[in-house]
């Protein structure tokens, strides 16, 4: 799943350059704080074409967009389980891969994993991936929980004995009802993927037991909370956690935050890139998704965001620190106990949105 608001503002209006920028706009819709600095000033130098880029923080934002109809974007970031039901609604084209030529640099173990929401890579290319664990300021926990309280399990939040503890600093969970069902029924020892009635209920009664001690639900806001020390603990993307650790140690603020993948798994997600059907402008589209697989591009935005890409060639240009992050490139021991999100009917979407409204309100 993640990033930054003012980006949209500031970069909407990048830099045109060569007579093109004049007939050529490419409207993107992504994920807030999931992008570099420059990559759309670069794009624009390079191509000539200028850059409309807006930001939501939820699947669940850009599926209403889309499923409404002439969104007017032509390129869009949704996460792999959300991908594969919108192209079942003949939401996306098919990628034109001839126009594609780097992507040679992606990873091909990768991909064929990505390939199990979108068959072929037909209609998508990875943007990035990471994992949904827990982001905490070490000295606010350690402070409650006490030196020898090993800080390595979902119990940090599922354990009423556990976050209420925590509550006074401030403890976060994701608005991501299928990412938080999913680790739930993960943490209860059951298929993070059920659809069983019975095991939703007890996922459900699960998060409604440590409801009390939770501060907010949201997908964006918990990164400068937990930079800023407002917030101790929350669920939240791996990217999100790091770039909030980043900016702790910018400021010199006295905060350290540490992102936890718990000893029993995490989700872990694919975000891709893909053209609306009715993109306006979809030759514009294909020009920045191939411009993104650059290698020095995706590492640019991979130094920036910290989120793991696909991109083998563009490892070499990622900082070491980040390249040798378990949170962020975690080693196959880890990997192990990672799952993936697939697809829920609608019946069964309905039915954890049901319940997620019944944890958020408390009733």
């Amino acid at each position: 799943m993640k990033k930054l608001l003012m980006i949209s503002a500031a970069l909407a209006a990048a830099t045109l350059s060569g007579a093109k920028a004049d007939d050529e706009v490419l409207n993107i819709y992504n994920w807030s704080d999931y992008i570099a600095e420059d990559t759309l000033e670069k794009f624009t130098e390079a191509t000539g074409i200028k850059v409309v880029y807006d930001v939501y923080d939820s699947n669940e934002v850009l599926e209403a967009k889309l499923l409404a109809g002439r969104s007017g974007y032509d390129l869009v970031v949704p996460t792999s389980e959300y991908l594969e039901r919108q192209i079942k609604a003949d939401i996306y084209m098919p990628l034109d891969k001839s126009k594609l030529p780097n992507l040679k640099n992606m990873d091909p173990g990768l991909m064929a994993n990505a390939s199990s929401y979108d068959a072929n890579n037909e209609h998508s290319v990875i943007y990035m991936w990471g994992t949904t664990g827990i982001g905490y300021n070490v000295d606010m926990v350690k402070e409650r929980l006490g030196d020898d309280f090993e800080v390595n399990s979902w119990n940090l939040i599922f354990d009423p004995d556990v976050v209420s503890k925590l509550a006074d600093c401030g403890v976060t969970l994701l608005d991501a009802p299928n990412d938080m069902m999913s680790t739930a029924l993960n943490y209860l020892g059951l298929d993070p993927n059920s659809s069983s009635k019975e095991d939703l209920a007890k996922a459900a009664d699960l998060m409604k037991a440590v409801r009390p001690h939770i501060r907010y639900f949201n997908s964006s806001q918990y990164i400068n909370d937990l930079a800023n020390g407002d917030i101790c603990v929350a669920v939240g993307y791996s990217g999100d956690v790091f770039q909030a650790g980043d900016r702790a140690s910018e400021a010199e603020n006295g905060v350290t935050v540490d992102y936890l993948i718990p000893k029993e798994g995490a989700l872990q997600w694919f975000d891709l890139m893909a053209i609306p059907s009715d993109a306006p402008n979809p030759g514009s589209a294909h020009k920045f998704i191939n411009f993104v697989m650059d290698a020095q591009i995706t590492a640019d935005i991979t130094n920036y965001v910290w989120y793991a890409s696909a991109n083998t060639a563009a490892l070499p240009l990622i900082d070491p620190e980040i390249v040798e992050s378990p949170g962020i490139f975690p080693p196959d021991e880890i990997k192990k106990k990672l799952w993936t999100i697939r697809t829920k009917s609608a019946r069964d979407d309905r039915a954890v949105t049901r319940l997620w409204t019944e944890i958020k309100t408390g009733h």
